[in-house]
């Protein structure tokens, strides 16, 4: 599994709405790719500025072929990245010892 967190911040509050709804067209494109187990976006309620994408990946030739999806290609790189700046980072759930792992 390859899990990854995008942190956006839009920069000017007229883009919110606009990269909003490119996130949510996004949406079902990523997951009809091979390889996607999941794909969220999530706006902050404090700061309508930023924007969380947590994606779960089957793995990361899965996560790096989707660059050259629609999802990227056709709305991420002309509809939002003209108007953001992101984090990107590649995690990993954090488990307690006493918690099983079943992924």
């Amino acid at each position: 599994m390859f899990d990854l967190i995008v942190i956006i911040r839009v920069s000017e509050g007229a883009n919110i709405d606009p990269v909003a709804d490119a996130l949510s067209r996004m949406r079902p494109l990523c997951l009809a790719e091979d390889g996607c187990v999941s794909w969220e976006a999530y706006q902050s309620h404090q700061d309508p500025h930023r924007f969380v994408l947590v994606e779960h990946w089957a793995s990361r030739a899965d996560w790096e072929a989707h660059d050259s999806g629609d999802a990227i290609q056709k709305i991420y790189i002309p509809e939002i990245m003209p108007h953001i700046e992101r984090e990107v980072h590649p995690s990993m759930r954090v488990h307690r010892p006493h918690e099983g792992v079943t992924e």
